[in-house]
């Protein structure tokens, strides 16, 4: 029913708190698939070779990383490892798309984990939405004391779509989206050469604009946030890769949202454009042109940071 997909980067220390949370899951209809995206550090470790034809491992015990259970058969759930290289979480998802093998598919960080009943939560949503032409299901996600990240849900269940919760019903805060995988098939994140980094939201707001989920009120997901993880350094990463980060803000600027929302998109447009020295680029409507000073003066204020940040 539900693959567990997992993108990984140097991440080896932190993989074993997941996998337990998987190993306690009330529900054991699911498998467990990682892409690791070039890690050098004890990542590979954690995997031993089992299946040179599907590219497929299972865990085994290191020195210093210990795991409850040293292979999937003891833990109740197929695990499947692939190792390609390093070229950003989107491509991760790409490849973690095209092995799954579940109905739907459940993004799990590898520096998060799942309450035990996260899984059993996520079917029985699904199960009220089967048949309907929709993208999937999406539930809150948590910090590990229970408390919620952003705003939460003022419903305490609904039909819309990511555009609209975020627009209209004003949600902000990290959610918890698990899409049937055939709808990630049918909307791949966009590969750009040279870029390692593609905002989510460029990708579910394209599936927003031609399905709804099922958004419930319930939380699915513990979320820590890592100093060195993509959140802590999103502007960094945007201004590493500035064509997918105005792919994302230009396509904004023309979605059926409030006008404040499309000025700023208008803006983050030409904050990062100004990162780029390609010629070809997304391009906004020419009167969008009047917010390019504001967008010069972030892009500025960016630069002097990462600088301090040295």
């Amino acid at each position: 029913m539900i693959t567990v997909f997992t993108p990984t980067y140097n991440r080896a220390k932190l993989l074993p708190r997941l996998y337990e949370s998987l190993c306690s899951q009330t529900y054991r209809d699911f498998e467990w698939v990682i892409v690791d995206d070039g890690s050098v550090d004890e990542t590979k470790c954690l995997f031993n070779e089992n299946d040179n034809e599907n590219d497929s491992y299972d865990f085994v015990c290191t020195e210093n990383i210990k795991l409850k259970t040293q292979n999937s058969k003891q833990a109740g759930f197929p695990v499947r490892y692939f190792y390609q290289e390093n070229g950003g979480k989107h491509r991760a998802i790409n490849r973690g798309v095209c092995e799954a093998k579940g109905e739907l598919f459940f993004i799990a960080d590898s520096d998060d984990w799942l309450p035990d009943n996260a899984l059993e939560i996520v079917a029985e949503q699904y199960k009220g939405i089967i048949g309907q032409d929709l993208a999937g299901i999406c539930g809150l996600d948590a910090y590990e004391n229970g408390e919620i990240t952003g705003s939460g849900f003022p419903f305490e269940k609904k039909v819309t779509t990511t555009i609209e919760i975020r627009n209209r019903d004003g949600v902000v805060g990290d959610l918890k989206e698990v899409f049937k995988t055939e709808v990630l098939k049918e909307f791949p994140f966009p590969e750009i050469a040279g870029e390692r980094f593609c905002p989510e939201v460029l990708v579910w707001n394209r599936i927003a604009q031609k399905y709804s989920l099922l958004f419930f009120n319930k939380v699915i997901y513990f979320a820590e946030y890592q100093r060195d993880g993509i959140t802590s350094n999103i502007v960094k990463a945007r201004m590493n890769s500035p064509i997918a980060s105005m792919m994302c803000y230009q396509e904004m600027s023309e979605l059926d949202i409030p006008l404040l929302q499309k000025i700023k998109a208008a803006i983050n447009y030409w904050r990062f454009r100004f990162c780029s020295d390609k010629s070809e680029r997304p391009v906004l409507k020419w009167y969008w042109n009047l917010v390019m000073p504001i967008g010069y003066l972030l892009h500025r204020k960016d630069v002097a940071s990462c600088r301090s940040r040295r």
